[in-house]
């Protein structure tokens, strides 16, 4: 402790100057007290008014304390030191005032004695020092006694913060089965996290801010670093699958832990990240699956998985069929969203040709960590049963697509393709064949509904369509939902059925002054027929005009001609047009030919042979008729018209006799007319004969009805001697709907028609009851007077005798 006279007794030792010594005892104050702090000890520095070998300006401070304890927790002010000047003489004279930092509000000074009190509560941690400046003053005139003077106190810190964790709690992954090492016989195991804990106390002084870690929770799976707060595994093999999170619990303590440190502590949720080491396993090594033999390409069949205890990228698979008689057939893929194994369908299946498939399916990862392949193998195998169901499937077409080739001069009802389909189904029922009208809506052909023969149905014309492309399909008899269909292309051939014509109207002028041998006209041809070989066509003159004395014509062999003179001297006034007939023929088999006519008009024409006027002169009336005659004239064309029309009407109202047949044919017709009906003789429409077999019905001319005409006629009439004799049933009935068809006044489509052919060569003869009326035959209809009077008009009708007259 240094004293007063300590400090003389140094001075004459080092013979210092006053100045000097005072900063040497300061530096080493400041560096005593700051290795070990003396509180409440008083320093005192005299500086003499002795002469001294060096002439300096004194300073008579008294410096009493430099350090003061924080987190003073008396009642009394906290005495921080002493100024005194060797002015003062203990009278109170001098007066001294303190500023600066803290003056007036933390430190205060007795102006009279000098000393220095801490009036509020210091801590280091919020200022660590206070610089201030003091100076001493007369009391009576204010006039500064000694020249102001700067010093600093600083706060002396005390162990009052514990160690705090600013980034806690902390979030840490570490890989599972993460190793761990050894060095100098202690654990050295993988880094997971640093932790730091930071104290708020002076780290200069003592160990109040000296930190040790230390683990409270987490053992034995973590350890930490005492000193550097980095968190490490401590126990092999800690696995994922197993345990996945941990909390640990870290102790920061200053005083380098010693017993009355502070301390603070922090959470580290540590969670352990996956790595491959599970293998993938099927669960099941059998599975059993059933499909339609109707699914579709790609449709799915069923799903397989493997069962992997990883996640993430670990867990991934990739699912492969490795053998079984159904790797061609079926597939497999991989749904990267739940890694499970979709079997689908890769071709077409059919129950017929094969029922059941086996394949053999493997799972395995794609990623794979070398470490760890002592713990595989990482794939593995299961075994899959896939049966194919059967299904009703509609009938299928042999082949699939059918190509055709008419002529277009084929007759109706002509087969010319057969359509084949058959069941696929076990069962293989009926097929019935039909088109689909949405692809023929000219209704040009017909299929037989049982046999399949693609027939015509309307005459072709390879000039309106030359291609035509329709849906056959074919239906089940059991099943009509089971629908199937093919496409058939019929390319309609040319034939020559078209005579080549001129393209247009040809008209040509000839000078009064042309010369014989002139050209008038090149003329051409066109023909819609399209032979193989090209068109060529040959012109000449008609034949009521080969010998024609004015014009020629020469064919130029490129399917054009020559108009040409052939005399000279054309007059105008004698004839001013000329109408030349001219034969085109074709090079077709058979030859076809036509005629067209050239219009030739004769006009004047100057000396360059540039034409001036193509019309006669008119010639005009000697006498012009007056207006008298002309409405008399047209009084009388008037006249002559009405009677006309009066006649026609009295001959349209005129009634004729009917012409009754002999037979009486019994038969129903529906006949409309406007006049009011005539009883029996209405039903002379039309010869009941007509409904009978054509051979019999040829053989007699029908009888009409001569007041009008009916509307329908019977059929038979158009059917031709070959059709009716030679044709089978369904080119006649074909033929017969065409003819209906452009019949105008043909009944609708849904009236009930009849058609009286029966085809040839039957042994049963005709079965229709029409022609029973013409029998000789004799039923006897006498039951019909058994059965009372409500039967008694019928049995009369009928020929039937009443019975003898009751007696009574």
């Amino acid at each position: 402790m240094w004293t007063t006279g300590r400090m003389s007794n140094a001075k004459s030792r080092l013979g210092l100057g006053t100045s000097l010594y005072f900063w040497a005892l300061m530096d080493l104050t400041t560096t005593v007290l700051s290795s070990t702090p003396m509180p409440g000890v008083e320093l005192e520095t005299l500086f003499s008014d002795r002469p001294q070998p060096h002439q300096r300006s004194k300073r008579s401070w008294v410096w009493n304390q430099f350090f003061v304890l924080e987190e003073y927790t008396g009642t009394d002010p906290l005495y921080v030191g002493k100024l005194h000047s060797d002015m003062d003489r203990g009278d109170g004279s001098i007066k001294y005032i303190l500023s600066g930092e803290g003056a007036g509000i933390v430190f205060t000074i007795d102006d009279t004695t000098g000393d220095i009190h801490a009036i509020q509560r210091l801590d280091r941690e919020e200022r660590a020092q206070y610089t201030l400046r003091a100076q001493a003053l007369d009391r009576r005139t204010g006039r500064p006694m000694e020249p102001e003077s700067e010093f600093i106190i600083k706060i002396q810190d005390i162990n009052d913060n514990e160690p705090k964790f600013l980034d806690g709690p902390y979030i840490a992954t570490v890989p599972e089965m993460s190793p761990v090492g050894f060095s100098h016989f202690s654990p050295l195991g993988t880094s997971v996290i640093q932790v730091t804990a930071t104290d708020a106390d002076d780290p200069t002084y003592g160990n109040s801010a000296r930190v040790v870690y230390s683990i409270l929770q987490g053992q034995p799976y973590f350890s930490v670093d005492s000193k550097t707060g980095v968190i490490r595994t401590a126990l092999m093999n800690m696995d994922r699958e197993a345990k996945e999170y941990y909390e640990v619990i870290i102790q920061a303590k200053d005083m380098g832990g010693q017993l009355g440190g502070l301390a603070g502590t922090t959470t580290v949720n540590i969670t352990l990240s996956d790595v491959n080491d599970n293998p993938p396993r099927f669960p099941q090594k059998h599975y059993q699956m059933s499909v339609l033999e109707s699914a579709p390409i790609s449709s799915t069949v069923g799903r397989v998985f493997a069962k992997d205890l990883d996640e993430g990228i670990n867990a991934e698979m990739k699912y492969t069929i490795v053998d079984g008689d159904g790797a061609d057939t079926f597939d497999i893929n991989t749904d990267p969203n739940f890694q499970v194994g979709i079997i689908t369908v890769k071709k077409p299946l059919s129950f017929e040709s094969k029922k059941s498939y086996t394949l053999k399916v493997e799972g395995a990862n794609p990623h794979l960590e070398m470490r760890f392949l002592n713990l595989g193998p990482f794939q593995d195998t299961t075994t899959v049963h896939i049966s194919v169901e059967d299904v009703d499937e509609p009938p299928v077409f042999e082949p699939g697509f059918y190509f055709v080739e008419v002529p277009e001069d084929v007759t109706i009802g002509t087969t010319i393709q057969i359509i084949s389909a058959k069941d696929p189904d076990v069962t293989n029922n009926s097929i019935r064949y039909s088109i689909d009208r949405s692809s023929d809506p000219g209704r040009f052909f017909y299929v037989d509904i049982t046999t399949g023969a693609l027939m015509t149905a309307r005459p072709l014309d390879r000039e309106e369509f030359s291609w035509h492309n329709i849906t056959v399909l074919a239906m089940e008899m059991n099943n009509p939902s089971q629908v199937g269909s093919v496409a058939v292309t019929i390319k309609v051939l040319d034939v020559n059925d078209n005579a080549p014509e001129f393209p247009r109207f040809y008209e040509a002028f000839i000078c009064e002054n042309a010369k014989a041998g002139q050209l008038i006209q090149t003329v051409s041809a066109v023909d819609q027929d399209d032979p193989h070989n090209g068109q060529h066509f040959y012109y000449s003159l008609a034949p009521e005009a080969a010998n024609n004395p004015n014009f020629t014509v020469r064919d130029n062999q490129d399917n054009t001609a020559r108009i040409l003179t052939r005399r000279s001297g054309f007059r105008q006034q004698e004839q001013s047009v000329f109408y030349l007939p001219i034969l085109i023929a074709d090079s077709g088999q058979p030859v076809l030919s036509s005629t067209g006519t050239l219009t030739i008009q004769v006009c004047s024409c100057n000396e360059d042979g540039h034409v001036m006027s193509c019309s006669p002169e008119a010639y005009m009336l000697p006498v012009s008729l007056s207006r008298g005659a002309l409405i008399a004239i047209l009084a009388c064309i008037f006249v002559l018209l009405v009677l006309v029309l009066l006649i026609l009407s009295m001959r349209r109202h005129r009634k004729q006799p009917y012409i009754i047949d002999d037979d009486e044919n019994i038969h129903e017709n529906i006949v409309r007319y406007d006049d009011e009906g005539g009883g029996e003789e209405d039903t002379e429409a039309f010869d009941i004969a007509a409904m009978w077999n054509p051979r019999e019905a040829q053989a007699g001319a029908p009888k009409t009805r001569q007041d009008m005409l009916p509307e329908i006629e019977s059929l038979s009439r158009y059917v031709p001697q070959t059709c009716a004799v030679s044709s089978t049933v369904h080119s006649y009935v074909l033929a017969k709907l065409y003819e209906a068809d452009m019949d105008l006044w043909a009944p609708p489509f849904d009236s009930l028609q009849t058609y009286m052919f029966e085809g040839d060569g039957s042994v049963a003869g005709s079965l229709s009851s029409l022609q029973s009326a013409t029998s000789d035959s004799e039923q006897s209809f006498d039951f019909l007077t058994d059965w009372g009077p409500r039967f008694r008009k019928l049995a009369e009708l009928y020929g039937a005798s009443e019975g003898p007259a009751p007696v009574w």
